[in-house]
């Protein structure tokens, strides 16, 4: 099992969505974050005032799959978040050693 991170721009998450939807993947936990990579932020304009904006709000989306959907997975990501432009995210991929299904103790690949 892998479990795939992907921090991505708020505004493709719908399309993320629908492409893990279409490759059967169904199970997502989808959190709102706030940070910065190497574009460290950016300054703003609101009502003549100069505001620096260090933290980009971002979205990060969590899959547990299993290890013959990983290439599937990415791609799709890949495909529905890619601006080309710099803050377009990352994906992160660890495995995991166990999942357990808390409603009738249930474990492994059949968990998840």
């Amino acid at each position: 099992m892998l479990k795939i991170e992907a921090v991505i721009q708020p505004a493709k998450l719908d399309a993320v969505k629908e492409a893990l939807i279409a490759i059967n993947v169904d199970g997502m936990t989808i959190l709102e974050a706030r940070g910065h990579g190497r574009q460290k932020g950016h300054t703003e304009f609101y009502r003549g005032r100069e505001y620096t904006i260090d933290l980009n709000p971002k979205i990060k989306i969590e899959l547990v799959i299993n290890d013959d959907l990983k290439e599937k997975v990415v791609q799709a990501i890949l495909g529905a978040a890619r601006t080309g432009r710099i803050g377009d995210g990352k994906i992160f991929i660890s495995r995991i050693e166990e999942a357990i299904r808390i409603r009738n103790d249930e474990r492994g690949e059949s968990a998840i």
